[in-house]
C-alpha cells in the first residue's frame, strides 16, 4: 500500500496532520472520517526514506523496544477507560508518538480495524512488536468487553518484566568491568611488560625460575600467535551464537544455566516468577488453562523451562491436575506446589499465581542485592593470585639480577 500525508480538522477545528497507509486517497479519506477527521487535503507522502530499498529501510528502521510497548499499552488503557473510540485513539497514539517505526505500526493495525478486522487481528500481524502473550490477553479482552483492563494488566506485566531485567543487569555490571580489567592487565603484561624484562633478563643470562619461563613462553606464544588467537576465539563467539540459536543448542544452553554456581538459582527464580505472574495474567483475563500454559510457555524466554510447561500443558489436556503436571516438572518447591493445589481447589489460581511470583520476585530481588558480595571474594581471590604470579615470575628474576650486578 501507498502512504500519503493528510491535513484535516477534528471536531474541535483544530488542524491534524499526518501520514496514512492506503490503496488510495478515498481509502486514506475514510479512515479520518471514522476517527472524526475532516480532510482538508490528501497526496502521496515523500521523503528520502521512501526511495530507499526495503531491506535499508528494516535496516535503518528506528527500534520498537519494550518501553515503547509498556507507554503504548499505558495509553491505550487510559484512552479506552475515557471512552475514546479504538480508532481515535490509535489515530492519537500515531501521531504523538515519536518512535517512527511504532508510528508505522499503529497506522497499519488502523487499516486493519478499518477493513473490519479485530485488534488482536491487527497486532497479530506484527509478531516483532506484540508476542503471542500479548495478543491473547487482548483478544480475551475484545471477547469479555474488559478491553482497556487487558492494556493496563499488560502494563503492569511488561513493568514487571522490564524492572527484574535491569535489576539482574545491574548485579552483573560489577563483575563483568572487573572480568574485563583482568583481561586488558593479562594483555598489557602479556604485550608489554614481559617482554621488556625478558630482554633485560637476557642480556644479563639471569638463571630464571620455573615460574618466569613460563610466563616468558606464554608471553612469546601470545605474540607469535595472537591473530590467529583473536581469530580463534571470534570463531567460538560466533560458533557459539550460531550453536544456542538452534533447539537443542538453545536448550543445552538453558539448562546449563540454571546450574551455574550463584548465577543459576537466580536466573531459575526469575523465570519462574515470569511463569507465575504470565499464568495469573492469562487465567485472571478468562483464557484456558491449556492455551494458557501454551502461550506461556512462549514467553518464558527459557527453552528448559519452557519444556516443562509445554509438559504441564500436555498433562492438563489428559486430565490430570495443575498440581500434579506442576510437581512432575521437577522446578518447583514444596512451597510454591502447596499454593498451586489451594489455588486450584478454590477458584483462585490467579491470586496464589500473583503470590507465588511476588514471593520469587522478593527471592530475586535478596540474592541479586548479595549477588556483588558474593562475588567480591571470588574476584579478590582471582585479582591476588594474578598479582601473585606476576610478581614471583617478575621480581624473583630482578632480585637474582641485582646479585649479579653487585658481583660485576
Amino acid at each position: 500500500m501507498a502512504r500519503y500525508a493528510y491535513r484535516g480538522r477534528d471536531s474541535r477545528g483544530d488542524v491534524v496532520t499526518g501520514t496514512l497507509e492506503g490503496p488510495d486517497t478515498g481509502a486514506i479519506a475514510d479512515q479520518l472520517l471514522s476517527i472524526g477527521v475532516t480532510p482538508v487535503d490528501i497526496s502521496p507522502a515523500t521523503g528520502t526514506g521512501l526511495g530507499a530499498p526495503a531491506w535499508w529501510r528494516s535496516l535503518t528502521a528506528q527500534r520498537i523496544s519494550q518501553v515503547d510497548v509498556m507507554l503504548f499499552s499505558r495509553q491505550m488503557y487510559t484512552l479506552l477507560r475515557s471512552g475514546v473510540p479504538i480508532l481515535r485513539a490509535l489515530a492519537g497514539l500515531q501521531d504523538s508518538t515519536t518512535n517512527a517505526s511504532l508510528s508505522e505500526v499503529i497506522g497499519d493495525m488502523r487499516s486493519t480495524l478499518d477493513a473490519g478486522r479485530e485488534l488482536s487481528t491487527a497486532m497479530r500481524r506484527h509478531p516483532e512488536v506484540f508476542n503471542t502473550f500479548y495478543v491473547s490477553v487482548v483478544r480475551i479482552g475484545e471477547a469479555t468487553g474488559a478491553l482497556d483492563e487487558s492494556f493496563n494488566r499488560l502494563f503492569h506485566y511488561i513493568e514487571f518484566e522490564k524492572d527484574m531485567r535491569e535489576r539482574i543487569s545491574t548485579a552483573t555490571r560489577y563483575p563483568l568491568i572487573v572480568l574485563v580489567v583482568i583481561a586488558v592487565a593479562i594483555g598489557v603484561v602479556n604485550f608489554a611488560v614481559i617482554p621488556a624484562f625478558a630482554r633485560v633478563f637476557t642480556a644479563n643470562k639471569v638463571p630464571l625460575p620455573l615460574l618466569t619461563q613460563l610466563l616468558i613462553a606464554s608471553s612469546h606464544f601470545f605474540l607469535a600467535y595472537w591473530p590467529a588467537l583473536l581469530v580463534g576465539l571470534v570463531a567460538l563467539v560466533v560458533g557459539f551464537q550460531v550453536y544456542v540459536g538452534t533447539p537443542r543448542g538453545g536448550y543445552l544452553w538453558d539448562r546449563t544455566k540454571l546450574r551455574l554456581p550463584i548465577a543459576g538459582p537466580i536466573v531459575l527464580k526469575a523465570t519462574l516468577a515470569r511463569f507465575a505472574r504470565s499464568l495469573a495474567l492469562a487465567t485472571r483475563a478468562g483464557v484456558p488453562i491449556v492455551q494458557s500454559l501454551s502461550v506461556v510457555a512462549e514467553v518464558v524466554s527459557n527453552s528448559y523451562v519452557a519444556r516443562r510447561i509445554e509438559n504441564m500443558r500436555d498433562g492438563v489436556e489428559r486430565g490430570e491436575s495443575i498440581r500434579r503436571t506442576a510437581t512432575a516438572s521437577g522446578v518447583f518447591t514444596s512451597v510454591v506446589l502447596e499454593m498451586i493445589a489451594v489455588g486450584e481447589e478454590t477458584g483462585e489460581l490467579d491470586e496464589l499465581l500473583d503470590e507465588v511470583a511476588g514471593m520469587y520476585e522478593r527471592e530475586v530481588d535478596y540474592e541479586i542485592k548479595t549477588l556483588s558480595s558474593n562475588l567480591e571474594p571470588i574476584l579478590t581471590i582471582a585479582m591476588g593470585g594474578l598479582v601473585l604470579i606476576l610478581a614471583l615470575g617478575v621480581f624473583l628474576p630482578i632480585w637474582d639480577l641485582s646479585s649479579v650486578l653487585m658481583k660485576h
